[in-house]
């Protein structure tokens, strides 16, 4: 199995299934279940920061900052150490809640500025992730569309190259230098977002196939954690790639 996510590759289940464990196999309702806790955890630290932001607290940006960085280590210790999943999914949860809260935030305050009056930008971003989610899904159940290994080796491609894009961006950003057009609002930096946007979509896809795969070989009941987590992590980037292209839209108005 190859998938784009770096949470979800080809050795998971293989490490998992050559470890002793007991007890019950992974399911597929276990890990909708787990990623139901996990969202709800996004949501109660995004509220935490939202709340501070609305308020005008100078400590939001710690909290956001925080989040972000503390997100992040726990998505690399969790992606290391699958079976510790259960403890360390919920942590980064908390913590990537805590940067969307502001982040958030910070969009629909800016795009209200811009227009000059109130956006639901957020409310807009959120419904779309969880409509592409629910679509996918159910063509994907359909057997529409198929995870194919072209399939899997073109997203995983498309993956690896907006990601060094994106590192590009933030080591010439440390030097006051910006790459030109994809972080604005023209047509090539909206096309830009149109793109990754499909990209951040299709990784739901290669995300399903990985789950249902390792439930279908009885991989150990933590593995539930660690499908949900990664699942996850793909929604919160295509939440956070959807957030950027409606602020994109709502700037050329």
């Amino acid at each position: 199995m190859r998938t784009a996510n770096p949470a979800l590759n080809d050795k998971t289940f293989g490490r998992a299934m050559s470890a002793e464990y007991s007890g019950k196999s992974m399911t597929l309702e276990g890990t909708v279940n787990k990623t139901g806790i996990l969202l709800m955890l996004i949501i109660a630290g995004a509220a935490f920061t939202w709340q501070k932001y609305m308020a005008g607290s100078e400590t939001v940006m710690i909290w956001m900052i925080g989040g972000l960085i503390g997100g992040l280590i726990m998505a690399v210790v969790t992606s290391f150490n699958p079976k510790g999943a259960m403890y360390t999914a919920p942590i980064y949860a908390l913590l990537e809640g805590l940067f969307l809260g502001g982040f958030s935030a910070f969009a629909q305050d800016q795009v209200t500025k811009q227009t000059g009056e109130s956006s639901p930008i957020v409310l807009q971003a959120v419904c779309l992730t969880f409509g592409i989610l629910l679509t996918l899904l159910f063509v994907y159940r359909l057997g529409l569309i198929k995870a194919t290994e072209n399939f899997k080796l073109g997203v995983a491609a498309a993956t690896g190259g907006i990601f060094m894009i994106y590192m590009v961006s933030i080591v010439m950003g440390f030097f006051g230098v910006n790459v030109p057009f994809i972080h604005e609002g023209g047509i090539m930096g909206i096309g830009f977002s149109l793109f990754v946007v499909v990209i951040a979509s299709l990784n739901l896809v290669l995300d399903f196939d990985f789950i249902e795969n390792g439930a279908e070989s009885g991989a150990p009941k933590y593995m539930e954690w660690y499908g949900a987590f990664g699942l996850v992590v793909t929604l919160v980037w295509l939440y956070i790639e959807i957030l950027r292209l409606l602020m994109k839209l709502n700037s050329r108005r």
